[in-house]
């Protein structure tokens, strides 16, 4: 990555997450929100939900601590400023049928499987930057994109009969059918979130998310308004992990990389997943998904990280 893709960009507002996005390098950014995403589909499966009322009270649990940042920062970067548009809305229907689809999926295959399936946005997403603004991905991008796909057709345990889950097919399908809708979530994110508009950004995306999640929820599985303790806590923790603090971070790191960086690094949300759901959860991944998990982790590094002498050959 040159150092001109990492340099900070012109900062239009003064609030918290611009000036964050402004002093963090963007690749730490990016993993921070793939952190707190990674525990997105170990609270969904303790929620024992369906999916429509797991996504539908994520996005809206998150609005209490998405609105205040929200309105901070419009109201500091003044009437002249940018704000975020269709792009931002679009992004969150697309991001509510992910998150419908996503959570079918952990049903039917597993916390951890589920959400590397999910994973399909890493050629969705360069894909669509390549068609629709003409971004070139690196060299390197292109020798790990298939690698990164036959660790995620192992991880998926597609041609495994020792695979984990009670439906793998439908799983499968259902989870990549998220990674697509996932993908044009990611760069309509992107296009749509300039400095300074993150947190307005996130929110508007979070609010359409939600809005979409009632209107296939309802029909499809139905949507319990009161789910009860303890689903109502584990609710709780996943709109705050997943949906407000991840996506800020997430938000804010992205316009800063180029679209096959930013979903690269991305990936590592299903490797910790599966972690997680191996330690929390109980759930046991075939040698054969263990596998592929671990050829995603190589391909993720060959992809992200340049030699040493090269990028200090860049940086003088």
């Amino acid at each position: 990555m040159s150092t001109t893709e990492l340099a900070p960009p012109p900062i239009r507002s003064a609030s918290p997450i611009a000036e964050l996005a402004a002093r963090v390098d963007a690749r730490l950014l990016a993993v921070a929100g793939s952190l707190a995403i990674s525990l997105s589909s170990t609270f969904v499966k303790l929620s024992e939900t369906s999916s429509g009322t797991n996504v539908f009270f994520r996005c809206l649990l998150a609005l209490p601590f998405l609105l205040p940042l929200a309105w901070w920062e419009r109201r500091r970067a003044g009437a002249g400023a940018a704000r975020p548009g269709w792009r931002a809305a679009l992004g969150g229907a697309l991001l509510g049928v992910d998150l419908v689809l996503w959570c079918e999926s952990i049903a039917s295959v597993g916390a951890g499987i589920a959400t590397v399936l999910v994973a399909v946005q890493v050629v969705i997403v360069p894909g669509l930057a390549f068609l629709f603004f003409g971004e070139r991905p690196s060299a390197r991008y292109l020798v790990a994109v298939p690698v990164m796909l036959g660790g995620i057709v192992l991880a998926g345990g597609v041609a495994d009969s020792s695979a984990f889950g009670p439906d793998p097919l439908y799983g499968t399908v259902t989870g990549v059918l998220a990674g697509v809708a996932y993908g044009g979530y990611l760069l309509l994110l992107r296009a749509g979130s300039g400095p300074g508009t993150q947190a307005q950004t996130v929110c508007v995306a979070t609010i359409a998310a939600g809005a979409v999640a009632l209107a296939i929820g309802l029909p499809w599985h139905g949507v319990d308004l009161t789910p009860g303790w303890p689903s109502f806590g584990w609710l709780i923790a996943l709109a705050v992990s997943g949906q407000a603090v991840g996506w800020l971070f997430v938000a804010a790191a992205l316009p800063r990389l180029s679209a096959s960086v930013g979903a690269t690094l991305l990936l590592l949300q299903p490797i910790i997943a599966v972690l997680l759901g191996v330690v929390v959860l109980g759930e046991d991944p075939s040698p054969l998904q263990f596998t592929g998990c671990a050829v995603v982790i190589a391909a993720v590094c060959f992809a992200t990280l340049r030699p040493a002498k090269l990028t200090e050959g860049k940086a003088r």
